[in-house]
């Protein structure tokens, strides 16, 4: 009998517990919500491409909500569309939001949530963090390997050059601009070149081409076995990703391997400057550190940047006074004796502000990277429960009229009013916010400046280029860019060995 007691009062209790905490959950003060959730999977059928115009069109939906929620499976999502909200967050809760969602993807591509890029805030972030400011990202370290970004450019332009020499000549800049990004990062990282002067066609160019691409499109926040983990055994996904894994940790441990066994010709690459920080400390510099943070780099300095430029040079081909009035500018401050520098960037205002604005309408992370509350707190005057995952609209901030004028024109002039460029946020903000930014913006802007000084461009027809977003992480176009390219007369005189 006394167990019976006993047995009825432990339930009583459970059952009064479920019963509070069902509601202190419905006494929270969450954002407005999609009513069509339903059972189990919640508004996990909204999780479909674009995802930065389906989250505006259910905040348009919702009163143009500035911040909305929606339950994923087991998870909460709040989605901010707000520039004023989102500085709140990486602001006064920058700390409680600074860690990362854990996913299938992350735990194994990722080495178990340990790279800069996914590990949630700890002392072992900061110290990745640290590494990346001084030994990777600094301005000495940056401007170390500017002669990598020079000949890569170079290369770029005497492909183009022997392809339109005699005339205007199409070209498909997609291909072209994704060499350039990931021979200029695995340059910087290892030393070694895949694409160009007909590399392309290696057996290896393309598995490692294959492979970065299945681990980009392996990523992100859409992946519905991340919030129903029953899916996991459905669909088979944690099976493939582990393969995923296992094939790119092999091309990394592969470069790591490379360079070490070749150390008595050390090189000013960074694999060779993490290994000799391991030889002194090689408790932290381990080899699993070295590879995520080459598969960091790799993750967010190639595609993005890639496709940035195919934003860039789309806009410009149909804006063309806005590319005479670049050309005009570089004409004016570099003329036509020698090729535009890194160093000339500053100068340059006009095409700095052609960037700004490639950044603003298609930012290379429309939703930015995932955020976790680690406790709770307040978020535009909502309850943001622990463990609440954030996601920031970058593209639908960046598009904003209340904060832009004429948001969906392309205008770089716009940036020349000050106070402009900091409504930004394509890299993020706050302490999680992109660490390779500086990078990014040189590279971009070099590289776009060197097509406008070196080549006449044209739209192939009288119609303007297509500015469809196609699926992906990083807002690809639906259509890879193709245009009409002509070498202006002095390129060939000034650039070396361009026969």
């Amino acid at each position: 009998m006394e167990a019976l007691m006993l047995i009825f009062t432990f339930c009583f209790i459970v059952l009064s517990l479920i019963f509070l905490i069902g509601r202190i959950k419905r006494k929270l003060n969450l954002p407005p919500s999609p009513a069509w959730a339903l059972p189990v999977i919640g508004h996990l059928r909204l999780l479909k491409p674009p995802l930065h115009r389906v989250f505006l069109s259910v905040s348009q939906s919702l009163g143009d909500a500035p911040i909305i929620s929606l339950r994923l499976g087991n998870r909460l999502l709040f989605v901010v569309s707000s520039h004023s909200i989102a500085e709140e967050c990486f602001t006064k809760n920058d700390v409680i939001l600074a860690n990362r969602q854990t996913t299938i993807s992350t735990k194994h591509i990722s080495y178990g949530n340990s790279t800069v890029v996914s590990a949630s805030y700890s002392e072992h972030w900061r110290n990745l963090r640290r590494i990346g400011a001084l030994e990777i990202f600094s301005a000495h370290r940056l401007n170390s390997f500017s002669s990598i970004r020079r000949d890569e450019i170079r290369r770029l332009i005497g492909r183009l050059l022997r392809n339109s020499s005699y005339g205007f000549t199409k070209v498909e800049m997609k291909s072209m601009f994704s060499d350039l990004t990931f021979n200029n990062i695995i340059r910087m990282l290892a030393g070694k070149c895949y694409y160009g002067d007909g590399k392309e066609d290696d057996p290896e160019a393309k598995r490692v081409r294959t492979l970065i691409a299945e681990a980009m499109s392996s990523s992100g926040p859409g992946n519905a076995a991340d919030y129903i983990p029953i899916l996991t055994w459905i669909t088979y996904s944690e099976t493939r990703i582990k393969k995923l894994a296992g094939r790119l940790d092999e091309f990394l441990q592969g470069l790591v391997d490379e360079k070490r066994e070749g150390k008595e010709k050390k090189e000013n690459t960074m694999v060779d400057h993490l290994l000799c920080l391991q030889e002194t400390q090689p408790e932290y510099y381990m080899d699993r550190i070295i590879k995520g943070t080459m598969l960091s780099l790799i993750a967010g300095g190639t595609d993005t940047t890639a496709v940035t430029l195919e934003w860039a040079l789309s806009s410009l081909l149909n804006n063309p006074e806005v590319l005479n009035k670049a050309r005009d500018e570089i004409d004016r401050m570099i003329g036509v004796d020698r090729l535009l520098e890194e160093s000339d960037i500053p100068n340059l205002p006009y095409l700095q502000n052609i960037v700004s604005e490639t950044l603003r309408l298609y930012p290379a992370a429309p939703m930015l990277l995932p955020h976790v509350a680690s406790k709770d707190c307040k978020v535009g005057g909502y309850d943001m429960p622990r463990g609440t995952m954030l996601l920031t609209n970058a593209w639908a901030i960046h598009r904003d009229p209340l904060l832009w004028d004429d948001p969906t024109s392309f205008k770089p002039e716009r940036f020349e009013k000050e106070g402009e460029a900091k409504k930004l946020m394509p890299f993020g903000l706050g302490r999680r916010a992109c660490p390779g930014s500086g990078l990014a913006q040189r590279l971009v802007t070099l590289s776009l400046g060197s097509l406008i000084q070196c080549f006449e461009w044209e739209r192939i027809g009288e119609e303007e280029v297509d500015m469809t977003e196609g699926p992906g992480l990083t807002m690809p176009k639906a259509r890879p860019l193709e245009a009409m390219c002509r070498a202006r007369d002095f390129v060939g005189k000034i650039l070396p060995d361009s026969s």
